[in-house]
């Protein structure tokens, strides 16, 4: 897996992703390998660019992934930050101006993700001091005080926005278990800098490319009760919200009451990421009654995600229970979360069976999904075990993340028994 990630996945953003001409990071190659200089440039993208590379420094140390990092660090803040009215920009074009303005939760959790993460890798105070100031954007503009939960989106002013969706392919509902996914995830990171920070009483700045600048950190106590405040109300949203108790499948969208809405969806790759982010942000809670709460959900999901399992180890998409419709291609993102998902319940509860699926899943990704030749994975397989070429080998939403993210939990997770 280390090969993979450094040798195919990080190697093509380091190489072909590069944007030396208008600053940080090309916005598209397509299916076939070819690059779109001038494709817009997205939020989540360029978040996921920043965690993946503060990631694999921090796990890996070598120089050139803190030069990426740190690239990304710096992209990020200068152009999407909106410094007028706060939170992130949707997208930006290729060179660098506001694109699309509104304020989706989504982008800005990943932003958090990407900033806590350069700073647990970095020490940089104000790379967690942006993370900060964007956990309070979602707490004042998204938390509902009335029902619990989060909405989906704003107006660049924070009003009210008719369109919430995600994207063209997502119902049109004030909440939805996507975006609280991407909550908890930043929200647990956030705390775990926290609590790393707190627990060094100071924390020394890595000098970048050359410069010098120690810098002191006390986090303080209140700033760290809040984040854990919110993380403990997420897990709890997750548990007795999310969670449809009668198929322990998680729910996609929601009235701003709960009321389920769509439909009956299932996606497998959601329910399978779901478990495991799940059970990391009660870890780094540290409740042990909230972690033996989670633990027997986290277990109960993971079997409902079975359904999408095939016996060559891969997870196929999603499903609508009304229509009768199943999304049955093998995206590289769901692969990938399958993959921790199972890892995860064979690592903490023993079972061999998971680390089966685990590894199964593992070599249909090698044999399936990783372009061997231009680097990266393909977008997915169809149901008929062609490539699907269509969609983007990096783009808006095909970032160095899922994949990424997989290698880095397998060799830490391994590494620390």
């Amino acid at each position: 897996m280390q090969d993979v990630l450094e040798n195919n996945i990080l190697r093509l953003w380091q190489t072909k992703m590069v944007d030396r001409e208008n600053g940080g990071f090309y916005g598209r190659i397509d299916g076939h390998n070819v690059l779109h200089p001038e494709a817009e440039k997205g939020a989540i993208l360029n978040a996921r660019i920043l965690w993946s590379f503060s990631a694999a420094y921090r796990v890996m140390r070598k120089p050139e992934y803190l030069e990426m990092a740190t690239r990304a660090r710096d992209y990020f803040i200068e152009h999407f930050i909106d410094t007028e009215f706060g939170g992130v920009f949707w997208s930006v074009d290729y060179k660098g101006n506001p694109l699309d303005t509104k304020k989706q939760f989504y982008a800005i959790g990943f932003a958090i993700y990407g900033l806590s993460e350069y700073a647990r890798a970095t020490g940089d105070r104000e790379a967690l001091d942006y993370a900060l100031q964007l956990y309070d954007c979602i707490e004042e503009h998204a938390l509902d005080r009335e029902h619990n939960g989060y909405i989906e989106a704003c107006t660049r002013d924070w009003g009210e926005i008719a369109d919430m969706r995600l994207s063209e392919f997502d119902a049109n509902f004030p909440k939805s278990q996507n975006t609280h996914l991407h909550i908890i995830e930043p929200y647990t990171n956030l705390l775990r800098c926290l609590k790393e920070m707190h627990a060094q009483e100071s924390c020394d700045y890595v000098p970048v490319l050359g410069s010098v600048l120690p810098i002191g950190v006390s986090v303080p106590m209140e700033t760290m009760i809040r984040v854990e405040a919110s993380l403990r109300n997420l897990i709890d949203i997750f548990t007795d919200r999310i969670l449809n108790p009668e198929t322990h499948h998680l729910d996609l969208f929601f009235e701003m009451d709960w009321t389920r809405g769509a439909g009956h969806l299932e996606s497998y790759g959601h329910d399978i990421e779901c478990s495991w982010l799940m059970h990391e942000a009660a870890l780094v809670l540290g409740d042990e009654k909230v972690l033996r709460k989670v633990e027997g959900i986290v277990r109960i999901v993971a079997k409902a995600s079975e359904k999408g399992l095939r016996p060559d180890g891969a997870m196929i998409h999603e499903a609508n229970l009304d229509t009768g419709h199943v999304d049955d291609d093998l995206h590289w993102w769901v692969q990938a979360e399958n993959v921790v998902g199972w890892f995860n319940i064979w690592q903490h509860f023993g079972d061999e069976e998971a680390f089966d699926r685990a590894e199964r899943c593992w070599t249909y990704i090698k044999e399936q999904l990783i372009d061997w030749e231009n680097g990266e994975w393909f977008w997915s397989r169809r149901p008929d075990g062609s490539l699907n070429l269509d969609d983007d080998k990096a783009g808006f939403w095909k970032c160095p993340y899922h994949n990424s993210r997989m290698c880095l939990e397998i060799i830490e997770r391994t590494e620390a028994m």
